[in-house]
């Protein structure tokens, strides 16, 4: 763990961030938080379950998927993001690529950008981040959405996502982002085989060597399914709790997750578990 802040949430413990995709096509849940009042409601829902941020996505970055103009995704996100605040429900992290959701959803009141492209879609976001003033998740990606997932290739896949991680860290330093308002995210499933996913989940302590704080964001990813033989998004609360406790034994304090109540259940009693054998 770290002494690190985000969000005003100290992370000497595990933190989780719950999912709340506001899009008609993500992977798992796409369509069914839409409505204002259905995305709030299950927005209350998981910070009544412990979620300690809700991360709100107005464009699903799945495999394959297409890219969503601006003011679509500004149309899904940002009153979403308002009523968050208003009703008390934050810490609130905005999923995005592009430069004016970014500085749009700040105004809103978004605590945190959670990039799944490490500000390199949009040659514009780097400098939206930076003049935010709010910390941001960098995350690793080979390839875009609609095509990472047909031929990913590395010679060394945890050294060449940590080299990415560095350099993009460092990128963020040259426009004026502190390295301690930096979250790094190595991926999983983004641009990845799965024996891809499994070197990174087993060598996550080699990211945390970055002196950033990681986010682990493997709930119901479809390398699950590759294991457990086809078993769909909705089922693959098993295969989501494996890589926690993968990341709990490294020292990963921020989790990405669908399923907030049993995963803070988890987390929990893997801990307690773990204080009375020391």
């Amino acid at each position: 763990m770290t002494d690190a802040v985000l969000c005003g949430l100290t992370l000497d413990a595990p933190r989780l961030m719950g999912i709340l995709n506001v899009t008609p096509d993500s992977f798992s849940d796409g369509g069914r938080y839409l409505d204002l009042d259905a995305a709030i409601a299950h927005a209350r829902a998981m910070k009544a379950a412990g979620a300690d941020l809700i991360d709100v996505g107005g464009e699903s970055t799945r495999p394959g998927a297409d890219d969503v103009p601006v003011e679509e995704e500004l149309a899904r996100v940002i009153l979403v993001i308002e009523r968050l605040v208003a009703d008390g429900l934050g810490p609130v992290s905005v999923d995005t690529r592009k430069a004016q959701v970014m500085r749009e959803a700040a105004r809103a009141g978004a605590g945190l950008i959670n990039d799944v492209s490490a500000l390199t879609f949009d040659p514009k976001a780097l400098t939206a981040a930076a003049e935010t003033g709010l910390p941001i998740v960098l995350m690793h990606a080979q390839g875009d959405p609609r095509t990472m997932q047909k031929a990913p290739h590395y010679d060394d896949v945890v050294g060449e996502v940590r080299g990415f991680l560095e350099a993009r860290i460092a990128a963020c330093e040259a426009v004026g982002i502190p390295k301690a308002k930096i979250v790094i995210d190595p991926g999983i499933g983004f641009g990845k085989t799965l024996q891809h996913n499994l070197d990174l989940l087993a060598g996550l302590d080699a990211l945390s060597a970055l002196g950033c704080p990681v986010l682990l964001g493997a709930s119901r990813k479809s390398f699950i399914a590759k294991i457990d033989e086809g078993a769909d998004a909705d089922h693959r609360l098993g295969g989501s709790l494996a890589a926690v406790a993968v990341g709990l034994a490294q020292g990963v304090v921020l989790y990405r997750v669908h399923d907030v109540s049993q995963t803070a259940q988890f987390i929990a009693v893997w801990n307690e578990i773990n204080r009375n054998r020391k």
